[in-house]
């Protein structure tokens, strides 16, 4: 006799949920699912380009300064990640190193440190305070906010590893080195992709629901996002353990201590690069001024690693969360620099969205903000009396 679960296993594997984009986001979306007992497939092009790789790992809503529904939906995330990572590391055996260092950014007066969007959220930092905070620190600056509630975790070495072997683990299926070259069809609704492997060889690959977290490249699939790449560069310095307690979170430029000793040092925002790859002396000279006006015994440190990667962004900085123009496609991109923080809370939206669950109160009333579609102009007044509708 056929059991109620037998057709549910038939139909997804004709049909899994394809996630476009391997990177932290499309892993974390995939176990998601995986977990919720969907049929998943993960399509990769490249692994070592997605800026989960590339990311500090700082989990830093209020020391990034973010306001609005970003800030809103930051703390949110933020709140979730404990028990996210639990998950992830239940299934994977490994660990992702979440730590809760704390963050501190200073400034060059009180007056610039209580004028900072998030600073009713941190303890106050005179010179005294900020300079025990952070021995060695630069003397010209004169104040800090100290966000405790804000922390790191090891993206690059600990959690997309752990993450893709949680994925393995609940049975996600990967396509590495595969790109998607288009979405198919059919009056707005999507059927499937056309993708193409490291060899060449095109293939058609049907589905009724994808989730599209293709970082910078999203807008070759779905011209209309406004998705574009912002370049950065980065490097690792090896340090005394215990040299650096606390991340420390300066204007354009940020140390990230690991608990091995290793800093990470970020981070260059090159706007105008596009996709242009590799290290360049401009955006080293860059990194190493900010580590000089910031801390200037971490010159004398030893550097272990550069790399460089894209940023997905879009213009108010905002994701692109949700429903798009094609039914059955959903969006997950466009999370600037704010998507290892994000991760939790996106991962969970999407489960939610593509297995038909209701989504939780708290990202529901959140979600209309982080619409793909919330930067067309809006109608002028004479385009209201036209149509009849008087819209606020």
């Amino acid at each position: 006799m056929t059991t109620p679960q037998q057709p549910r296993a038939n139909l997804h594997q004709s049909a899994p949920i394809l996630i476009l984009g391997g990177g932290l986001m499309g892993l974390a979306i995939a176990h998601q699912l995986a977990r919720r007992g969907e049929a998943v497939t993960v399509i990769s092009r490249r692994r070592s380009e997605a800026a989960g790789f590339v990311a500090a790992g700082m989990l830093a809503p209020h020391a990034e300064g973010l306001s609005g529904a970003l800030l809103q939906l930051g703390q949110l995330s933020l709140g979730r990640v404990p028990s996210w990572v639990a998950q992830i590391e239940a299934d994977s055996g490994l660990p992702c190193g979440l730590r809760s260092t704390g963050i501190v950014v200073p400034f060059r007066s009180s007056t610039e440190r209580d004028q900072y969007p998030t600073a009713a959220f941190g303890e106050s930092l005179d010179r005294g305070q900020l300079h025990q905070e952070i021995p060695g620190l630069a003397p010209d600056w004169a104040a800090g906010l100290l966000f405790s509630q804000d922390g790191q975790i090891d993206n690059r070495r600990q959690l997309m590893r752990a993450l893709e072997s949680a994925c393995v683990d609940r049975g996600v299926h990967f396509q590495e080195g595969v790109e998607v070259l288009e979405l198919l069809t059919e009056n707005h609704q999507l059927q499937g992709v056309r993708t193409r492997n490291s060899e060449g060889m095109l293939n058609t690959l049907r589905c009724r629901k994808a989730v599209l977290c293709s970082g910078a490249w999203s807008a070759q699939l779905l011209p209309e996002l406004p998705v574009f790449p912002v370049k950065g560069q980065m490097l690792s310095l090896q340090t005394p353990r215990g040299a650096l307690r606390r991340v420390v979170f300066g204007p354009g430029t940020y140390l990230v201590p690991r608990e091995d000793g290793l800093v990470v040092v970020g981070a260059t925002s090159e706007r105008d690069a596009g996709f242009s790859e590799g290290l360049t002396p401009q955006g080293q000279t860059t990194l190493k001024d900010g580590i000089s006006g910031l801390l200037p015994q971490a010159i004398d440190w030893p550097p272990m690693e550069r790399w460089w990667g894209f940023r997905p962004c879009t213009p108010d900085e905002g994701p692109l969360l949700g429903d798009s123009s094609v039914s059955g496609l959903f969006l997950a991109c466009g999370h600037h620099r704010n998507g290892v923080l994000m991760a939790s809370a996106t991962a969970e939206l999407m489960a939610d969205l593509c297995s038909g669950t209701p989504i939780r109160d708290d990202l529901a009333a959140l979600l209309p903000h982080f619409r793909w579609n919330r930067f067309k102009p809006t109608k002028t007044p004479q385009d209201r009396l036209v149509s009849g509708v008087e819209c606020s």
